[in-house]
């Protein structure tokens, strides 16, 4: 059996960011924002520490990630406590699609083979007293 792992990253989510296109004479680039390239780097190292080693996954995996925000310092306190208790949810940037994408992308190759692999997963955002985002991946063999 195949070890579950998680990674987690303090800080504010972030969702990946769109690629840019340039254009240099008759050619047409892309490129990802510096933004996303470093956050996805962040990402990656988390990865690779919580592998320790191991070699990536390589059967159908099943990925939980959740997305912690800061709650806002302006909020009442009593807003403040129902934020932190889940009465109230984050509907706000980032998408969850960005975050899960960043994270899946920074993943790819460290935590499992292909991101391919993910069959199953479960997001979610929420509010907490420290922003981060924790991510469990599990093999479903």
């Amino acid at each position: 059996m195949i070890e579950p792992v998680t990674i987690s990253l303090a800080g504010d989510p972030q969702g990946k960011g769109r690629a840019r296109a340039f254009r240099r004479g008759n050619i047409i680039g892309h490129y990802t924002p510096e933004k996303t390239r470093s956050y996805e780097g962040m990402v990656r190292t988390a990865a690779m520490d919580a592998m320790a080693g191991r070699a990536p996954i390589s059967v159908p995996v099943e990925i939980v990630l959740r997305a912690v925000f800061r709650v806002p310092a302006s909020w009442s306190e009593k807003k403040r406590v129902a934020a932190i208790t889940g009465a109230v949810w984050p509907g706000k940037k980032p998408d969850l699609d960005n975050v899960i994408k960043a994270w899946t992308d920074a993943m790819n190759g460290v935590v499992f083979i292909d991101d391919a692999l993910i069959v199953k997963g479960s997001f979610s955002k929420v509010y907490g007293p420290a922003p981060l985002v924790v991510a469990t991946v599990a093999a479903l063999d």
